[in-house]
């Protein structure tokens, strides 16, 4: 009885190991059927980014000799979940979405984007030139423009200002809009679909183009303290030196003519600098100090 136990033992293990080496193996990370995913989030115009996005994915193919290809999220949390899931390596993250993805899954940040001379910026609070609306706490009652809940200049830093300033983002307001996107709160107070918006500083710039009195029709009523700025991170799994290649890849992609008008394209990038988790110490210590917790701030605003 023993022996055959053994034997039928024997005969499973056998099975098992033809069946592992029957069973498809995943094709290499970087190769045609699996490329790099670089994950963009929406806060811009999405065929711009989409544009900017696939001639940085074309750079790094070449620096890196693998196939990379983009996402472009549909939502600041999509892109937070596609690296979570395994559905995208590179992402490239604004503040609130990086914290949530580190906390979340362990995503590591490799550089932080740089904008005139600074890896940090501001939000602001805009309204209609006249509007009639002089301060923050004429804010009450009106309707009011957000980005998207994990945006740090168009949601986040605009209510911690609010808040201090005597206005309840959550019940002071007669209705609120996500609009989904900077440039789109901005044609939304211009449009007076809004009677005020929450964006980057200058987020007019955006739709200048299109709206060439937009600086003039619609002004700024305030803005926020020091947010840090955008940035490029990975996901904890993937190869330290690959991490590595990738960073020095993007570093030297930024420096290049072509890269600077691809990191123009995509997020009006100036270029690229090394950075680790402890940049972001001090504006966590911000957010703890204003009462906020990161949970509480990512769920939909009302």
């Amino acid at each position: 009885m023993k022996r055959l136990m053994g034997v039928a033992t024997l005969g499973v293990l056998v099975l098992g190991l033809a069946l592992g080496a029957c069973a498809p193996q995943k094709p290499p990370l970087g190769s045609e059927q699996n490329p790099l995913v670089m994950v963009f989030v929406p806060s811009g115009e999405s065929e711009e980014i989409k544009r900017g996005g696939e001639q940085l994915a074309e750079l790094l193919s070449k620096k890196l000799n693998m196939k990379v290809k983009i996402n472009l999220a549909s939502s600041f949390a999509a892109a937070v979940e596609a690296m979570g899931a395994g559905q995208a390596q590179i992402g490239w993250l604004n503040t609130l979405s990086y914290l949530l993805a580190h906390e979340k899954y362990g995503v590591e940040v490799i550089l932080a984007t740089v904008r005139f001379n600074q890896t940090y910026y501001t939000g602001q609070i805009i309204v209609r030139a006249d509007s009639g609306i002089k301060s923050l706490a004429d804010l009450k009652g009106k309707v009011m423009c957000w980005v998207d809940p994990l945006s740090t200049s168009g949601y986040l830093m605009p209510r911690i200002l609010l808040k201090a300033n005597g206005v309840d983002p959550d019940t002071d307001f007669a209705k609120t809009v996500n609009a989904g996107s900077h440039p789109n709160v901005v044609k939304a107070v211009y449009n007076g679909d809004c009677d005020a918006g929450a964006t980057y500083v200058d987020a007019r710039g955006a739709v200048e183009k299109d709206l060439p009195d937009v600086k003039e029709k619609v002004v700024v009523l305030a803005t926020t303290a020091k947010i840090p700025n955008d940035n490029v991170s990975v996901v904890k799994d993937l190869p330290a030196d690959l991490k590595e290649k990738i960073r020095q890849a993007l570093l030297e992609i930024a420096a290049s003519e072509e890269g600077k008008q691809a990191l123009k394209t995509v997020y009006q990038i100036e270029g690229l600098q090394k950075v680790d988790d402890s940049f972001y110490d001090e504006f966590r210590a911000q957010l703890s100090a204003s009462g906020y917790k990161l949970e509480d701030l990512v769920k939909p605003a009302k």
